[in-house]
């Protein structure tokens, strides 16, 4: 996807959210590979822990497991979770929001009341809670990202997909807020990257009939994400990315 020679992450503390699967754990295995401490938040301890011990073999940094599920997740749960990253590693120079659910792609007036509830929970938010709450520590960076991904269907929501439609199109918001507030007030970064169509569990669950080998993989995503959580980000803020534009950009 580009030229440039790979980031250093070394000394870099970066969380993400779900990193149990999909694009969340191919991001935490590539920035640990490229040196960077990974807090590795999910809801399936097994698929953490292999994730960790996957890193630990590579030689790459020790990195934390954060098991925590986000439909369930308090204040209290997310403040203990803190002051434990803080006893740690006293820092945040980083925060990917990866984790989400799909929910059910329905009409609007078929919907459930209850899957609106959990979808919004897990995919706005949770991240907005996380973020709320981990905000002293990523003030603490010298140089500190926070990045959301999103979907097509955020940035412009789509008849029949529903809550998952809605949550995206929240977390923009939420994104563009902090972004706009922080503009003149602070060196954090905050970005939002639309993946577009990628292979993974949650594509499949949205598009049974499609040919996965069509579809790009989470690997072909990662240059994008190293350059918005590393040192190389060329002062981004404010934007949504979309990684063939991206890539046709920085060629």
């Amino acid at each position: 996807m580009t030229n440039k020679p790979p980031q250093d992450f070394k000394d870099r503390i970066v969380m993400v959210t779900g990193a149990g699967d999909g694009i969340g754990r191919t991001a935490a295995k590539t920035l640990a590979d490229h040196g960077a401490t990974v807090i590795l938040l999910g809801r399936t301890v097994s698929k953490l822990e292999s994730l960790y011990d996957e890193i630990c073999q590579s030689g790459a940094p020790e990195p934390g497991i954060v098991p925590m599920d986000l439909l369930t997740t308090t204040e209290e749960v997310i403040n203990e979770m803190a002051a434990a990253i803080d006893q740690q590693y006293s820092r945040l120079d980083g925060i990917l929001h990866n984790a989400s659910i799909l929910g059910t792609r329905i009409p609007f007036a078929s919907s459930s009341l209850n899957e609106w509830r959990d979808v919004m929970q897990v995919n706005f938010i949770a991240p907005v809670m996380l973020t709320r709450l981990l905000f002293p520590l990523v003030e603490r960076s010298k140089d500190a990202s926070v990045v959301f991904t999103s979907s097509s269907v955020g940035n412009k929501p789509r008849a029949y997909w529903s809550a998952y439609a809605v949550s995206k199109y929240a977390l923009e918001g939420l994104a563009l807020l902090l972004a706009d507030e922080l503009e003149n007030t602070s060196p954090i970064r905050v970005n939002i990257v639309n993946p577009a169509a990628t292979r993974t569990a949650m594509r499949a669950a949205a598009y049974p009939a499609e040919d996965p080998d069509t579809v790009k993989t989470p690997d072909e995503l990662m240059p994008l994400y190293l350059y918005l959580l590393g040192t190389d980000h060329q002062g981004e803020h404010g934007e949504l990315f979309d990684p063939r534009s991206w890539e046709a950009r920085d060629r």
